[in-house]
């Protein structure tokens, strides 16, 4: 990479920054405002996005790569019960979705659901494994395909993000509940729930560093 690519990418790199930081205050921002808030010319922003839909759209690709890590590396141990598997990743995923759910209603006009259920075909691939484990060892049970659940478990974690924006939905203690009702649909006991959250959160294998701007607490101000 020469020094004039790599200027480029990190001029790239902290327009993304500041324009999710200011997003994520002001979800209306123009491109006008991320502009001044990056502190360059309009015509430098767009020299890299288009229009704010490409800038939007960028963003959305950003935020899948960051949620299909935690997944994986969520999902990491393969001897890990299939439960308690289920449980850590839907707590490491709703890290990333919390930084950036207000994304997702953004996301919707300029990228469309199926261009998110498109790219999110790497997440559910996963989760349909531990999901067939699951459900093979008998720790899950429902009467549905291990691949249909999954398409379940995904709208219900996109469900419960926009009830956070919503403010339906405390953001600080969604996490855990977005994983005992993602157990929950899956089937496991009802006095098993709670107990494979805990050992989820008990040892975590993943951190995400706060969004820009945000304080460190991964949500908007």
């Amino acid at each position: 990479m020469t020094a004039l690519t790599s200027r480029a990418h990190a001029n790239r790199r902290r327009i993304m920054d500041i324009a999710l930081a200011e997003l994520l205050r002001h979800p209306d921002a123009t491109m006008d405002q991320i502009a001044r808030a990056a502190g360059v010319v309009r015509r430098t922003v767009y020299g890299h996005f288009p229009s704010r839909e490409a800038l939007i759209t960028a963003l959305t690709d950003a935020a899948v790569d960051d949620v299909t890590t935690a997944f994986a590396d969520g999902t990491a141990d393969p001897s890990e019960p299939a439960d308690v598997a289920l449980a850590r990743a839907t707590l490491a995923i709703w890290v990333c979705a919390d930084r950036y759910r207000l994304l997702v209603s953004l996301a919707q006009s300029s990228v469309t659901d199926a261009g998110i259920r498109a790219r999110l075909e790497p997440v559910r691939r996963r989760a349909t494994t531990i999901l067939t484990r699951g459900l093979e060892s008998g720790l899950l049970r429902s009467p549905l395909a291990p691949r249909a659940l999954a398409h379940v478990h995904e709208h219900m974690l996109f469900g419960l993000m926009q009830a956070v924006n919503d403010g339906d939905l405390d953001a600080e203690v969604a996490g855990p509940a977005a994983a005992e009702t993602v157990l929950a649909a899956a089937g496991v006991p009802a006095g098993r729930v709670a107990e494979a959250v805990r050992e989820a959160q008990a040892s975590p294998v993943t951190e995400v560093p706060p969004a820009p701007g945000d304080g460190g607490t991964g949500r908007a101000e």
